[in-house]
């Protein structure tokens, strides 16, 4: 029976051309695979279906097409109205269920203009979705529609391999609630990709103390920008960090760290050279000139904002990065951050968000969290990871610079955990606490957090 996709716990990510080499072989293996396939499906559209309108059944010609078949003559033998398309005219009743079985990941193009009419037809009758493998029109590998749209569906029942595009770029938006079945087939298929769930990097010891939790250096607080720097530094606090300092590049000797947090002290590089760095929060265009001896001298670094915005215009910046130990640089970049980090377009980037923070991964040899819906994260050597959680109440200002510093935090705890996993185990966290109603501004964000 497909079960609603659980994700606190990680799971394997397939792509296009894995998923299809594991069903080659398994169709080889198994030569009534569609028909197990159709009957996941019957089962789920038997739970799903709303009132006593017929199960309108839209198929396409491939095997997303098949499993829609077979799905319909399992509901009729049970008695459940079915209006199959092509075959037959779409219901002039409003459906109690539309079952898209059209294109599944059989799309290596725009649809048609039959079938994007039919997609707009589904869409347009008021009953809910059910897409098989994933909503028609929607790219298996990057979540975007391959054409002007994409079926919006309410459920998706996803078949032998979990796809990328489910989770990030327009994905979410396009597949509601991600049900799972594997049929019975277990993959030998190596993950293209991590979809990520909760990851604790240590329990904290019943001797700790604030000298045994590290410490994070905060760097940024350009005149009238000094809200995301204390951010940032709230959040690294609230994350556990043992000690938490702000360099605060527009303020005066004499003002206060942050004067609603008193917990939170003054520092300088020069005193902190084991410190965490969480640059760029809030720093306008001073910040460049002091990447240099940040990057010489901190052993761990998380870049944000307007220090990313320096790098992308400086070649020595990029060549001082791409020189630090591996797994000890984090950047975080929104789609045009990291549009300029790339020398490319925000659109650009969105068209395929794995393949970005790849190649920028790569590029400067860091990891790379490349915000947004589904953030993907990218390290060289490492397996790309894509985040399910978190939703459109952190579309807000002052979200990122709280994963920065929550990021700083945990790193400054764990000081043995490379880049890749600090991004993984605090952008979920990050995400789970920022799933709420509404907007969530920056500073509750914060405290929920903290609550974990």
């Amino acid at each position: 029976m497909p079960h609603l996709l659980n994700t606190d716990r990680c799971w394997p990510l397939h792509d296009l051309a894995a998923t299809r080499r594991l069903e080659a072989r398994a169709l080889a293996l198994r030569p009534d695979l569609m028909q197990d396939a159709g009957l996941a499906v019957a089962k789920l559209a038997l739970a799903l279906r709303r009132g006593d309108g017929p199960v309108w059944v839209a198929c396409g010609p491939g095997n997303n097409g098949g499993d829609g078949r077979v799905a319909a003559r399992l509901l009729r033998e049970l008695g459940i109205p079915v209006v199959l398309t092509p075959d037959e005219p779409a219901p002039t009743q409003r459906p109690a269920l539309v079952i898209d079985a059209l294109l599944g990941i059989g799309l290596n193009r725009a649809p048609s203009e039959a079938l994007a009419a039919s997609m707009a037809t589904m869409q347009a009758c008021g009953a809910p979705i059910l897409a098989i493998d994933l909503p028609s029109g929607l790219l298996a590998d990057t979540g975007q529609p391959a054409g002007a749209a994409a079926v919006r569906a309410d459920h998706t029942l996803t078949l032998l391999t979990l796809k990328p595009g489910l989770f990030t770029g327009e994905g979410r938006g396009h597949a509601g609630q991600i049900w799972f079945d594997d049929l019975g087939i277990a993959s030998d298929e190596p993950a293209t990709a991590d979809l990520l769930g909760p990851l604790e990097l240590r329990e904290r010891a019943a001797t700790a103390h604030k000298g045994s939790q590290g410490q994070v250096l905060v760097v940024g607080g350009a005149p009238g920008m000094q809200g995301a720097t204390r951010l940032a530094a709230r959040a690294a606090l609230a994350c556990g960090a043992g000690r938490v300092y702000l360099d605060l590049l527009g303020a005066s000797a004499t003002e206060p760290a942050d004067p609603l947090r008193p917990e939170l002290m003054r520092g300088r590089l020069a005193a902190l050279p084991q410190a965490v760095g969480v640059v760029g929060c809030g720093a306008g265009e001073a910040i460049a000139a002091a990447l240099p001896e940040l990057f010489a001298t901190l052993p761990r670094l998380v870049l944000d904002a307007d220090a990313l915005n320096a790098i992308a215009t400086d070649l020595a910046l990029q060549a001082g990065l791409r020189a630090r130990p591996a797994g000890t640089t984090l950047l975080t970049p929104h789609p045009l951050e990291a549009a300029r980090l790339l020398g490319s377009s925000a659109s650009a980037v969105q068209a395929d968000r794995p393949a970005a923070a790849i190649e920028l991964a790569t590029r400067l040899a860091c990891t790379v969290v490349l915000k947004g819906s589904g953030t993907v994260i990218a390290t060289p050597g490492e397996r790309p990871a894509i985040n399910p959680s978190g939703g459109p109440a952190l579309a807000t200002a002052g979200s990122g610079d709280v994963l920065a510093g929550w990021l700083g935090g945990l790193w400054a705890q764990a000081p043995a955990a490379g880049a890749h996993r600090i991004a993984c185990a605090g952008v979920f966290a990050h995400g789970r606490a920022g799933e709420a109603n509404g907007v969530l501004r920056a500073g509750d964000l914060v405290e929920r957090l903290a609550r974990g």
